[in-house]
């Protein structure tokens, strides 16, 4: 007997808002499937009120009520059974974050869960990330957002050690981390992967997605330390109107894409990695895994 469901998950983050449909495909005695239906991505860079003004502003305020009204209709179309909301460091960080989730709540009746770092980091563990990982190996996790960065160890398998940090993309567009969060930040993967012979590095994030798709390598084939580098070198020589005219990225991706590949540049040259594999994983993927196991509460359409 075959049974197919759809479960949706909202990622609020500090540099867009996405809504993932995903079907859920059961069949007797097979393992589940979880199969991408619908991804729709909206520029709301929420990162830039916050971390520059400490609270969402009221244009942004209209046009994440706009979206999660849009995201309702859609849910509604897909004949969506489940779904959850999540935001993350900006609406965690900003002074009016609670208003803004109750408006969003009184005009879409959509349920938004402010999550920590912490509490992000065990999400987005919930992925298949094991079927992306070969469990002989060791691995430095990297998952980039804008507002904060989560790093998790893990070595045949499993958990070693695991930490969000207040380094993110809009953040540094913006100058706002500090030497000695860097400073933190590269002690706190020295110190945890330095027992390790062989490092790579898992990366995820829209950014490393655009990346690895440029550099059309094969899923599953790393990208080197070196071509890594020699792109971030390659990106930095062109203006950020030239990123959008000449390299064909989106207006907000092409000034993100700089810190973004500064942060797993110095991930790996930190943990001693040469590759960095792009599984093409993130909190949304997570949030529906959470969902159909349990781990965390959803709400019904």
């Amino acid at each position: 007997m075959l049974s197919i469901k759809k479960y949706a998950a909202i990622d609020i983050g500090s540099n867009a808002v996405r809504l993932l449909i995903s079907n859920i495909i059961e069949q007797k005695g097979k393992p589940v499937q979880f199969k991408k239906n619908s991804l729709v991505r909206v520029p709301i860079r929420l990162g830039a009120d916050v971390f520059v003004n400490n609270r969402i502003s009221k244009e942004n305020t209209q046009r994440l009520v706009d979206t999660m009204l849009a995201f309702k209709l859609l849910m509604k179309s897909h004949k969506v059974v489940k779904y959850k909301a999540c935001a993350t460091s900006a609406m965690r960080e900003s002074t009016n974050g609670k208003q803004v989730v109750d408006l969003i709540l009184k005009n879409s009746e959509i349920s938004i869960d402010v999550i920590g770092g912490e509490e992000e980091a065990a999400i987005i563990a919930a992925t298949d990330l094991n079927s992306y990982i070969d469990p002989s190996k060791t691995y430095l996790y990297v998952d980039v957002g804008g507002g904060s960065t989560e790093f998790t160890v893990i070595h045949e398998g499993v958990q070693m050690a695991s930490r969000s940090f207040k380094i993110g993309t809009v953040r540094l567009l913006n100058d706002m981390v500090s030497k000695e969060a860097w400073h933190e930040l590269e002690q706190w993967i020295k110190l945890h992967t330095a027992e390790y012979d062989k490092i790579s590095v898992l990366g995820s994030g829209g950014n490393i997605n655009k990346i690895f798709k440029i550099s059309g390598k094969a899923m599953g084939k790393p990208l080197t330390y070196f071509y890594l580098t020699s792109y971030y070198q390659m990106l930095q020589s062109y203006s950020y109107e030239e990123r959008i005219t000449e390299l064909d990225l989106n207006q907000d991706r092409a000034d993100v894409i700089i810190p973004a590949m500064r942060i797993y540049l110095s991930s790996m040259k930190w943990s001693g990695a040469k590759n960095i594999y792009v599984p093409k994983i993130g909190l949304a993927d997570g949030i529906i895994k959470s969902i159909y196991f349990q781990t965390v509460s959803s709400n019904t359409q």
